[in-house]
């Protein structure tokens, strides 16, 4: 009876060839069956289309349900949070696309602290992650940081307006800003390019830090460069947004028909909304590292200084502490004014008694 001869271990690849070029590949089938998570905050006044546009990029219906309110609510409405969370998958790659809207933004007649709210939302977020990563089971972290945020610009003004100013100079710290042109069918193409540079103009003589996208390296190809270099001289993004499916030159393209013609809203010629998806896209891991590496270190930092303590807002802190104090007074005033009642009761108590005992005697 023969021995069956044991299988040998066979060396796949040539020799001197020790196999850690493979790595790229393990990580690259790891990341695709993890997954991604992307947080997209759009910001801009009622109007611009921001929601059409979410939905144009994205090719999905994020806000089915939605309800515009009437010009008498927006006046005393408040600035809100909408997060919409939906899993896109695309040739077996899965992305968890969170959308922060902020309806209410701008609609009010004092806009003074309309974007506190949107301030306090992006720290909870790093709060949260923080906290996550502090804590005992840090497998399962899920980042809902904010990764970007795409600034709406009226087209019908003469640039930035004061608000506008104002809200990315107490953000641009914290999030990455692309800033971003609504309703740019509005505008002839001589327009767009003034609206464009007056813009940059502004948000460089406001020292307003806006997400720069990164050289190309030197080893990529010439394509990419030229891809790079485009969408660098695009910005701030000039864009139309439309979810309908018009017939133009015998084919079906997303677009808006106009009785002069139609604007197609993937045609470069058109607008900048391809450069903004290309743009997204292939800056997406740039967007979370520079999330992660300067804007939550920063915020890391800053709350390791202080021991771990939250920052309130201090003018909240003090009227809460008055009102908490003069609680507390009006606590030990009516306890003072019980005893004092207590005091007197047990006083007549005794008289009444001593007088009954002595007629008694």
């Amino acid at each position: 009876m023969s021995k069956q001869q044991p299988t040998q271990f066979i060396n796949p690849e040539t020799p001197g060839y020790v196999g850690f070029a493979n790595l790229p590949n393990q990580v690259h089938r790891k990341s695709v069956k993890k997954g991604f998570e992307f947080t997209l905050m759009v910001v801009g006044e009622s109007g611009l289309g921001k929601s059409t546009l979410i939905n144009s990029l994205f090719l999905t219906d994020l806000y089915p349900e939605r309800i515009i309110p009437g010009a008498a609510e927006k006046i005393e409405r408040t600035v809100q949070i909408e997060a919409s969370t939906v899993e896109i998958e695309e040739r077996g790659v899965k992305l968890r696309l969170t959308v922060v809207d902020t309806p209410g933004y701008g609609d009010a007649i004092n806009c003074r602290d309309c974007f506190k709210t949107i301030i306090s939302y992006i720290d909870e977020q790093f709060e949260r992650y923080l906290h996550d990563e502090s804590g005992l089971n840090r497998r399962h972290i899920i980042d809902n940081r904010v990764h970007c945020c795409f600034y709406f610009i009226s087209p019908f003004g003469h640039g930035l307006k004061p608000l506008d100013v104002a809200f990315m100079k107490a953000i641009h710290n914290k999030v990455n800003i692309v800033p971003v042109i609504a309703k740019a069918d509005t505008l002839t193409l001589k327009e767009r390019e003034r609206l464009k540079k007056r813009i940059l103009d502004e948000i460089e003589e406001h020292n307003i830090k806006i997400y720069h996208l990164p050289d190309a390296e030197s080893d990529e190809d010439e394509d990419f460069k030229e891809q790079t270099r485009l969408l660098k001289a695009s910005i701030p993004f000039s864009v139309v947004g439309s979810n309908q499916l018009i017939e133009a030159k015998g084919k079906k393209v997303r677009g808006r028909l106009y009785p002069w013609g139609v604007v197609e809203v993937e045609n470069p010629e058109h607008n900048d909304f391809l450069k903004l998806r290309t743009m997204l896209i292939t800056h997406m891991q740039d967007l979370q590292e520079v999330t992660q590496d300067l804007h939550y270190e920063n915020f890391r930092s800053e709350r390791l200084k202080r021991g771990g303590r939250k920052v309130e807002n201090e003018d909240m802190n003090k009227d809460q502490i008055l009102l908490e104090k003069e609680a507390e007074l009006r606590r030990m005033q009516e306890m003072i004014a019980r005893m004092q009642a207590q005091m007197q009761l047990q006083m007549q108590g005794g008289d009444g008694d001593g007088g009954a005992h002595g007629h008694h005697v």
